[in-house]
């Protein structure tokens, strides 16, 4: 990404400051040094540039995670959802990154109730006195992309309606070209950062973000999970009126309850608390070892107790899709726990694609079995009771950082919705256990795999899969003794830690040129002051002074560059 291109990129969005006001925060929050090394420092003016890089901030009371967090969460909208993203993946951004990103909240202050009002009428094309006998002006609930209000049909039907914050859609696609921007350009000058992945980050982000702005999807993921637990008493969805929605609108049934992490509520509804647990992650096993289709964002604010004691569930911008094959692996990798296969166990990491071709799977193999063995074999000297899920998820997801295991966001999903379900099945009763309540699938799907339906079906597979191979390879193989043939086979060599090489070289020869231009301004400005020639500062020749004087700023200016990069 050349410094044209963001030129380009300034000149096409109408908001042209939000590039600059992206730069001052980091700048603001002590990432000077990442502005300059991804070249961003040109789009600030000199006198502001020589301030910041001339002096560092008082930031040390801060941790970099912690500062992080801060400019991120002084960005607004965009940057919180990414950070909550990203809070999900400690693969990617290290343990204390994620944890310090948990602590963003989703919480914004409420737009103005008249803005609502009239995007509910432009959106749905009719009165809001015409849609609602009555509609409350205060909000229940505001998040950085909607806010929420209550409301009464004109039928009686009491109903939610879900806002898009106005003109949330414009900063967020301005948001996701200028984050594109940075993604590309620390790929380019950071070439260690490719380790995190950048421009992957921001494509996951992009496709979660825009899938929460789409309210007709929401509506639609409502009605799946609708249609999924129709014949179960235990767990409620609300009801969505398909002629009340839009891109920005959407009007539900009201759930009237207590949210689960209310215990007090619970407890004075004369519920059992216990029970909720088991009723709340047994709908989630079957959302996902069943459906192959889970509510992804399973946080107190979106589960509710109804007084006659069903879960309800709200908020479907965020959904888990599994396949049948991601589905058997999640079982088979639970089976292998339970039998202390820890061989099975290894092999479902290497099914779930997580390892590279470059990977010594027999290395793998050993290395990776004998920590499980080291973290897993003393948790069954516990009763079930005693087992931490929470823990044994976060350690697990952490061998997989250890090993350099590229984790499959689905999994991730799935990984983060079950520690959320533990956490609320252990507020709820602190005596729960989540695999004390996963046991019977473990019986249900051991059954499944060995059905002859499933038998004949893998046989089906692989018998199709035999077939391609058998039709392909002679054809592979001609196509390889034709370039043989020809000579014309290529080897493909990637030299590691060569753009890091090129890219100090390229430094350390601009310091060089910027030190003999410096040297060069002096030695001129010494000969214009021996001559004596030409108007007077302070008794020296203006020239040779104001050459002096530039001299002296670059030299600074120089000096500060070395030192900030540690390399004196």
């Amino acid at each position: 990404m050349s410094f044209f291109e963001l030129l380009r990129l300034r000149r096409t969005y109408k908001s042209v400051s939000r590039i600059r006001q992206i730069i001052n925060v980091f700048l603001k929050h002590g990432f000077g040094q990442f502005v300059e090394e991804i070249r961003l420092h040109r789009f600030i003016p000199l006198r502001k540039r020589l301030k910041v890089f001339g002096y560092w901030p008082e930031i040390e009371r801060h941790t970099i995670p912690e500062r992080l967090r801060l400019a991120f969460s002084e960005l607004g909208p965009s940057f919180i959802k990414l950070a909550q993203i990203l809070s999900a993946r400690p693969d990617l951004i290290t343990k204390a990154y994620a944890d310090e990103f948990k602590k963003l909240l989703d919480e914004v202050p409420p737009f103005p109730s008249e803005k609502a009002k009239k995007i509910i009428e432009e959106e749905l094309k009719t009165p809001i006195k015409e849609m609602f006998a009555d509609f409350e002006d205060s909000p229940v609930a505001a998040a950085s992309i909607a806010q929420v209000h209550k409301a009464t049909l004109r039928e009686g039907d009491k109903v939610i309606v879900k806002v898009q914050r106005p003109e949330i859609r414009e900063l967020i696609e301005t948001d996701i070209s200028i984050l594109n921007v940075i993604a590309r350009l620390m790929v380019k000058y950071i070439p260690e950062s490719k380790f995190f992945n950048p421009t992957g980050i921001v494509n996951e982000f992009t496709r979660t973000v825009r899938k929460e702005l789409d309210f007709i999807e929401e509506a639609r993921n409502a009605c799946r999970f609708r249609r999924n637990f129709e014949e179960d008493p235990h767990i409620c969805i609300p009801k969505i009126y398909p002629d009340l929605i839009s891109e920005k609108v959407i009007v539900m049934e009201r759930l009237e309850g207590v949210r689960v992490d209310n215990i007090e509520g619970i407890e004075a509804l004369g519920l059992d608390r216990t029970e909720l647990a088991r009723v709340g992650v047994d709908a989630y096993f079957k959302m996902m070892l069943e459906d192959g289709f889970f509510h992804a964002d399973p946080h107190p604010g979106n589960i509710f107790i109804l007084p006659d004691g069903r879960i309800g569930l709200m908020d479907f911008g965020i959904v888990g899709w599994l396949t049948p094959e991601l589905m058997d692996n999640i079982a088979n990798a639970f089976l292998a726990l339970v039998t202390k296969d820890f061989d099975r166990l290894v092999d479902q990491y290497i099914e779930f694609g997580m390892i590279t071709e470059e990977t010594d799977i027999d290395a793998f193999r050993k290395d990776f079995k004998a920590d499980l063995v080291d973290f897993l074999v003393p948790l069954y000297g516990l009763t079930i009771a005693e087992i931490n899920f929470a823990q044994y998820l976060d350690t697990i997801t952490h061998l997989a950082i250890k090993h350099d295991l590229t984790l499959p966001s689905d999994l991730l999903l799935v990984n983060k919705s079950m520690l959320i379900l533990d956490n609320i099945g252990r507020q709820l009763d602190p005596n729960f256990n989540f695999i004390a309540v996963a046991e019977p699938y473990a019986s249900k799907i051991a059954r499944r795999r060995i059905s002859p339906a499933k038998l004949l079906e893998k046989a089906r597979k692989n018998l199709t899969e035999l077939g391609d191979f058998l039709v392909s390879t002679p054809k592979n193989m001609k196509v390889l003794m034709r370039k043989a043939m020809k000579d014309n086979l290529h080897l493909k060599i990637t030299p590691i830690g060569f753009e890091k090489l090129i890219k100090d070289l390229d430094r350390s020869s601009n310091r060089i040129a910027f030190s003999v231009i410096v040297g060069a301004i002096i030695v001129g400005s010494s000969l214009l002051i021996q001559s004596g020639v030409g108007e007077k500062i302070f008794g020296l020749p203006a020239i040779g002074a104001i050459g002096f004087a530039i001299a002296f700023v670059l030299g600074i200016w120089l000096l500060i560059s070395i030192i900030k990069s540690g390399r004196l």
